[in-house]
């Protein structure tokens, strides 16, 4: 039987990780295995990469393989940098009430074998790396420096969550390098948008934690924002949508590309109006729906390419 106070509070109900052999389980929550949002939403950018090389005129069934490639890399990578996250911040999390249940501030796995673990999935994340082509994988590569910097963004800034937008929004470069082996400036424009949609959806996140951030001193945008974090979250999501757009502009999309942000637009909206940044429960609950937002402006580079079969 799984023991309740070895999961942490914000994992899936019920999830597989509980039903998985006791003796792995807190490998599997190191890689958040439990949480699988955060492999949503380094995932879903890839998506974003391969569909608006597709919609300009690159790819073929070849980008369904790199799809689940890049899933797996996603997964992975993801817990990866989790792992590496948690070896840097172990001192930290074993003072906030919501990480101190994680594996290595609670003593369930050595450092030892956290660094090892780490090592075995980077390598895991290398060897799907190199499926594709030389240029994708330069690419890749370069956003390791950056990574290895993220853990320390919250001890020197309070804009840590602009420095993950970096980080996790790399899949659209990596997934467009893939499918048309280059780089295009409709790229770098669906870049920022995921930095300014990271911005928006882990500035929710953070005011799970601000509390404990402030004790500690870890730096936030939600200790940054305060009480003005509502109308910078709107400005994150009309920077989201507005640099969508100029992807699709870049690309020379037609009509239906920009129609098809409006469920998007319709989503975030709902999440900002939901949103009450005083509740952690209801901050969770929101930053959660952020694989559905990010996979409804998916949907505006997919309907390019629908458009066009047509």
């Amino acid at each position: 039987m799984t023991n309740p106070s070895a999961a942490t509070p914000d994992a899936v109900p019920g999830n597989w990780v509980e039903r998985a052999p006791a003796p792995v389980q807190p490998y599997l929550r190191l890689a958040r295995a439990d949480r699988p949002i955060g492999t949503w939403l380094l995932f879903i950018p890839c998506l974003w990469g391969l569909a608006l090389a597709a919609a300009s005129g690159h790819g073929g069934l070849r980008l369904f393989w790199y799809a689940i490639l890049m899933a797996i890399g996603s997964f992975v990578m993801r817990g990866a940098g989790c792992a590496y996250n948690d070896i840097v911040d172990k001192d930290f999390d074993a003072k906030v009430a919501r990480t101190a249940l994680r594996p290595l501030p609670s003593g369930r796995i050595s450092l030892r074998a956290a660094w090892a673990f780490l090592i075995g999935l980077s390598l895991t994340g290398l060897l799907v790396l190199v499926q594709f082509n030389l240029f994708a994988i330069a690419v890749g590569a370069a956003s390791l420096a950056p990574i290895a910097a993220y853990p320390f963004m919250k001890r020197i800034t309070y804009w840590p969550q602009a420095w993950l937008g970096l980080t996790f929004n790399w899949g659209v470069l990596v997934g467009y390098a893939a499918a048309a082996g280059t780089l295009v400036p409709g790229a770098f424009a669906l870049y920022a948008a995921g930095i300014f949609w990271t911005l928006f959806y882990d500035t929710i996140y953070a005011h799970q934690d601000k509390e404990d951030d402030a004790l500690i001193g870890v730096k936030s945008s939600a200790l940054k924002l305060g009480a003005a974090t509502k109308p910078w979250l709107a400005a994150f999501a009309a920077a989201t949508l507005g640099a969508f757009a100029g992807a699709g502009w870049l690309i020379g999309a037609g009509p239906v590309y920009f129609l098809a942000l409006a469920p998007a637009a319709l989503h975030l909206l709902w999440q900002w109006r939901k949103l009450d940044i005083d509740d952690p429960d209801n901050c969770l609950r929101v930053f959660k729906s952020n694989r559905d937002a990010g996979l409804l402006l998916l949907l505006a580079p997919v309907c390019e390419v629908a458009a066009g079969l047509f």
